[in-house]
């Protein structure tokens, strides 16, 4: 495991933190094949019960090339929380390089008012042993 820096960003009383770990039992670095995992924390800070309908990644290898994901809400999942509330869940990306980093907006709506906004994903490296120097920001 490379990192365990947590990265977090609060928007409109939501805190995501991420923090990620590099795979190395599941990398294949002379194949270029780089695996890394990501534990996701989403907090409710504030006082009305939000819905996480959607997300969007950006992820972006070493060489500058970035892939856009849009999905239905995370691991199968809709979650509502509550204020107070928190949902957590693991996920992972590969990478063609050995380094890179990933950002995003989980898309979500106040479920009493309708009210849709974006919650941020805060920027977040993705660090392996196999980089060449230094970190990759």
């Amino acid at each position: 495991m490379a990192s365990r820096d947590e990265f977090s960003a609060t928007t409109r009383n939501i805190r995501v933190s991420v923090r990620a770990f590099y795979l190395a039992d599941q990398s294949e670095p002379e194949r270029g094949q780089f695996v890394w995992a990501y534990r996701v924390e989403i907090a409710n800070l504030g006082r009305e019960t939000v819905q996480l309908l959607r997300r969007t990644w950006h992820i972006t290898d070493a060489l500058g090339r970035t892939q856009t994901v849009h999905g239905a809400g995370v691991i199968g999942e809709q979650p509502v929380l509550e204020p107070g509330g928190r949902f957590e869940y693991t996920s992972g990306t590969p990478l063609p390089t050995a380094s890179g980093f990933m950002h995003g907006a989980y898309h979500m709506v106040v479920t009493e008012s309708g009210e849709a906004f974006d919650a941020e994903i805060p920027a977040f490296s993705l660090d392996s042993p196999h980089q060449p120097s230094g970190r990759f920001h």
